[in-house]
């Protein structure tokens, strides 16, 4: 099958796109990337998606319109995967949507929030939509996410190292490969860093680490920052935006002298690092491979490997995939899963009871034909060479 994956995540800064052609052999699913494209957000549907997120109040009517704004943000993005990278030709398409709320409370997942309707993209690209991945996870008792961790563990598993996936998105997540998979969410990444840069500084984003790379660590805010309960807790565990956001770096700001933008930054950065380099040695990983947008912040990627020594730190780029692109080739897998009648989580990674098929299918403009559940569920991925089509 060929497939379009369409992502965005807790950094809302762009729709990833990313198409593949997947295919199932015995026990193996082979995966040769055809492509990947980037696409930015509207700037006035990136600040609706902004205004939108906790702890911000919001009505049914912002609901509504940003659930159609960002369908049809997706829907043009997965038209430009489908003309770009397929040439026209594709079978299915598995939209993520954008994470608007995580209902965590006392460590448990009681919901989750993606909004992007899914029907602007199947009416735009005449395909069928697999959409709506995370919430079977959560009704079986699992953390919906994080759901890349079947990527992980089907594409790192077989090996005598100790190893480990890591992205670094705007909330920083771990799969750690062993006898028994474990995948949860570190803590922050880039959503602390973005929104320092972004609410003190005037910037997006911190470009290359500089801010951080020219600040001082600032002990007592880290320090209060490292308090939080969140990271005591045991795994599987999840969270994002709804609790590491601006206002919540604000308050620990207001408690200290006020700061230099740069030294705030470089803190925040440094708790990131801090947080992950702590999870890698827990596990004793002796090799990580890293994807994301935080893996193109040198400062960053430095500092892990500092605190970290015992453990080589990779990016995905080693494996055939950009930095950037796997997740949306992780939700054409899951999207492709679905279909096929299997599973697509790891319970002992996401926490769930059982496994369960994910999602919901939206029909394209053709009548919905779905392909003969297989009779087992593959153990491997392999990334073939990338195809020039």
């Amino acid at each position: 099958m060929r497939v379009i994956g369409v992502m965005s995540g807790t950094s809302y800064d762009a729709i990833d796109v990313a198409a593949a052609e997947l295919t199932l052999r015995d026990d193996t699913v082979l995966l040769q990337p055809l492509g990947a494209l980037s696409v930015p957000f509207a700037p006035d549907l990136r600040e609706r998606i902004a205004s939108s997120l906790p702890p911000a109040g919001t009505t049914y009517a912002q609901v509504c319109r940003l659930d159609a704004g960002l369908g049809q943000a997706f829907a043009d993005a997965a038209a430009r995967g489908l003309a770009e990278l397929c040439h026209g030709r594709a079978d299915l398409v598995v939209s993520h949507g954008q994470t608007m709320y995580h209902w965590v409370d006392a460590g448990r997942v009681h919901g989750t929030l993606q909004l992007g309707q899914p029907a602007w993209i199947a009416d735009r690209t005449g395909l069928p939509v697999v959409s709506d991945l995370r919430s079977r996870d959560v009704v079986r008792g699992g953390q919906g996410a994080p759901l890349v961790s079947i990527f992980d563990v089907l594409l790192l598993g077989a090996d005598a190292r100790r190893r480990a996936a890591l992205n670094l998105g705007g909330i920083a997540n771990l799969t750690v490969l062993d006898g028994n998979p474990l995948a949860y969410d570190v803590g922050p990444a880039n959503a602390l860093v973005d929104a320092a840069a972004r609410e003190l500084g005037g910037d997006t984003f911190d470009v290359d680490g500089r801010r951080a790379a020219r600040g001082t660590v600032h002990e007592g805010l880290l320090a209060d920052l490292l308090a939080d309960p969140y990271y005591a807790r045991p795994a599987p565990k999840s969270t994002g935006k709804e609790h590491f956001h601006w206002a919540y770096l604000q308050q620990r700001l207001a408690r200290r002298e006020p700061l230099p933008v740069d030294d705030v930054v470089a803190t925040v950065t440094e708790l990131t690092a801090r947080v992950v380099a702590a999870a890698l040695e827990r596990h004793r990983i002796d090799e990580v491979f890293a994807s994301g947008g935080g893996t193109r912040n040198p400062w960053l990627m430095q500092r892990v490997a500092g605190l970290a020594p015992g453990c080589r730190v990779r990016t995905i780029a080693d494996l055939g995939l950009g930095v950037d692109d796997k997740e949306a080739y992780a939700f054409a897998l899951l999207g492709f899963l679905t279909v096929h009648g299997l599973a697509g989580t790891v319970p002992s990674c996401t926490g769930a009871t059982a496994p369960a098929v994910l999602g919901s299918i939206t029909p394209g403009n053709g009548p919905l034909r779905l392909p003969p559940p297989p009779a087992s569920a593959p153990g491997r991925l392999l990334v073939a060479a990338a195809s020039t089509y």
